[in-house]
């Protein structure tokens, strides 16, 4: 005979929120909420469900008022990256445009290996209200919601359909979660019906659980390999990526560094792997990064990945590693990232992988040449000249220029500080002269890419962080992207700094066009001329009294003093607070150093323009550079 399991009757909605509060994260001993709150905006679809849960269960699962439901994405984003993907938020929305405005975010989510939990309300799983309010009607498939958009950007996806169905469901979501090498955005579209629909639920299902977060470490045969390919190298190059930060081997990294005197490059996602100011940094590389660490790059003859996924921003469209010879190594916890470029997996935890490879190389006295290491230190010196004349400003009375902008902030932030940014012309000027001070100060979100994500992203920072300062940097177009959580943080009190840089239009793509033939077309904020094209005068869009009409207070620097001091003020206030500062137009160039490596954005092969032409003759010369690694 068969003991009896008690149980508790509940909605699916008020069980699904009871089991989320009692799930927990482990690594390296410490312990902590998985899913430590939850962001929703309520509609038909989710509000006598979940809405009605997380009223009834308050106490457990704090809840956050969105705007907009992309921007509740890239809050619980910023919020997990902030967290070292130990702990993240969910995100409750109705049918329809609310579940459909998922999407975007859900795929940087995705794009980036960030947790993030999706809670989509649905059509009725009974039918029995057919078609309902905001239902794609699909002829072919009764089963198909708008909640299906979510499937490919998803690392996995579910559709409760019956009450029981919600255990299995909700266990692998936090499987996928909590696994290094799958998370991303999990999303269980949950159906209006069910959502209210009541339950005897096992009370074994809310008791709580901890899911450990693993470090593997690497095959005694791939780590075997590794060292010996390093030992017989040269003029080896690390290149960190993200999962540096992810797996918390900064330290690791370091150790490995100062070993060998092997230089440490970063991509967008691994800056601030070493501290600017660390021998065996070199700074950003790729099309973004500097002089010295891609020429580094062209004569390496071996390239160590760790934690990254080699972007074409990364490698510059494959012609960035141009040595002949030229081998990869690549560390990385997922196998499909370990297998890039042709390169030896090490597949391991970059923490535990990094840690292996130090002690091995200790044991044999392995060190670079000597001659090796002045080399690049000697570049770097010269590169960090470049940086203070970038940032220099002579006319302090005078509008500044963006690099200056970035200057006057970087004069005045400490390690507590933490930048944010992710789209526009400020990602080039960011990877190439800001100097990371701390392991999470740097917060480049430049998998995605997305316009819009600075500003939430921001707030959910500074949820996992309260005692940081935490700076949005966003430029005119991607503030009209999506200024909406303003409102959020004047609401709860979140002491977010925005720096809002107006220069008229998409100065990143108006370089762009211009490079490849597109003549800036379609690229500038200005009015309408006679030929129908933007080339009037730039447009009197007041962003500043914009963000004061949301609630938010706003600084206003129209010079290079005005602005130090605007910038200090900002950083000392206990309240959100914008400062706004006007620099040039998108007709001219920002004033950093120029790409140091190429970036492959196809050119028309037939055009009649001279720009065009002009163009592609140039990229059939960068085109002619690019190799396959095999």
């Amino acid at each position: 005979m068969t003991a009896q399991t008690s149980t508790t009757r509940l909605t699916v909605a008020q069980a699904l929120v009871r089991f989320l509060a009692a799930q927990y994260t482990e690594r390296d001993g410490v312990r902590q909420r998985l899913i430590s709150a939850t962001w929703g905006i309520f509609g038909h679809g989710n509000v006598a469900g979940l809405g009605q849960a997380l009223v009834e269960y308050g106490d457990d699962m704090p809840f956050h008022q969105g705007r907009n439901e992309q921007s509740m994405v890239h809050a619980a984003v910023g919020y997990a990256r902030q967290s070292n993907r130990l702990s993240t938020h969910a995100v409750t929305t109705s049918i329809g445009p609310g579940a459909t405005n998922l999407v975007t975010g859900a795929a940087l989510a995705t794009v980036n290996h960030l947790p993030v939990l999706l809670l989509p309300g649905d059509i009725f799983a009974t039918r029995v209200a057919d078609p309902v309010l905001q239902q794609l009607e699909v002829p072919y498939a009764g089963d198909v919601s708008v909640n299906d958009t979510l499937r490919p950007v998803s690392r996995y996806f579910d559709r409760v359909t019956r009450p029981e169905a919600l255990i299995p469901a909700a266990l692998q979501a936090m499987r996928v979660l909590t696994d290094p090498v799958e998370t991303g955005a999990v999303t269980l579209a949950l159906p209006q019906d069910v959502q209210a629909e009541a339950y005897d639920w096992p009370d074994e299902f809310f008791a709580d659980r901890t899911w450990v977060v693993r470090r593997p470490g690497a095959d005694p045969t791939e780590l075997a390999e590794a060292v010996r390919t390093i030992r017989a190298a040269r003029r080896p190059l690390v290149v960190a990526g993200g999962g540096v930060h992810h797996s918390r081997a900064e330290e690791a990294l370091a150790e490995f560094a100062e070993t060998t005197g092997i230089p440490v490059a970063s991509t967008q996602a691994g800056k601030g792997s070493l501290r600017y100011d660390h021998p065996q940094d070199v700074g950003g590389v790729g099309h973004t990064g500097t002089a010295t660490a891609d020429e580094l790059a062209r004569t390496a003859d071996l390239v160590i990945g760790v934690g990254t996924r080699y972007t074409d921003f990364t490698t510059a469209s494959n012609t960035l590693f141009a040595a002949d010879g030229v081998r990869f190594l690549n560390l990385n916890i997922a196998p499909y990232d370990g297998h890039k470029l042709a390169g030896l997996p090490l597949v391991a935890d970059a923490r535990s992988g990094l840690g292996e490879l130090t002690a091995a190389l200790q044991t044999h006295g392995h060190r670079v040449t000597d001659a090796y290491v002045t080399e690049y230190s000697e570049d770097k010196e010269r590169w960090e000249q470049r940086v203070d004349a970038c940032y220099e400003a002579e006319e302090p009375d005078v509008r500044p220029t963006q690099p200056q902008v970035l200057g006057a902030l970087d004069a005045l932030a400490d390690e507590s500080d933490v930048i944010i940014n992710a789209a526009g012309s400020l990602p080039g000027d960011l990877h190439k002269l800001w100097r990371s001070r701390s392991r999470d100060q740097y917060h480049l979100e430049y998998g995605y890419s997305c316009m819009g994500y600075e500003i939430p992203a921001a707030i959910g920072v500074k949820l996992a962080a309260p005692e940081r300062n935490v700076w949005a940097l966003v430029g005119d177009g991607t503030y009209l992207m999506m200024p909406t959580e303003i409102v959020t943080a004047v609401q709860e009190g979140i002491a977010i700094k925005i720096l809002l840089v107006q220069n008229h239009g998409y100065a990143s793509i108006g370089g762009l066009s211009e490079s490849v033939g597109g003549e800036r077309f379609g690229t500038a904020y200005r009015y309408t001329s006679d030929d129908g094209t933007f080339t009037g005068a730039p447009l009197p869009v007041d962003l500043a009294a914009n963000v004061a009409s949301l609630g938010m207070r706003v600084l206003r620097a129209k010079t290079v003093r005005e602005l130090r001091e605007a910038l200090a003020e900002a950083r000392r206030a206990d309240t959100p607070t914008c400062v706004y500062v006007e620099t040039e137009t998108a007709d001219t160039v920002s004033g950093p150093p120029p790409a140091q490596a190429w970036w492959d954005v196809p050119v028309a092969e037939t055009a009649t323009r001279a720009s065009a032409v002009k163009a592609r003759e140039l990229y059939e010369r960068h085109v002619s550079t690019r190799r396959r690694h095999l």
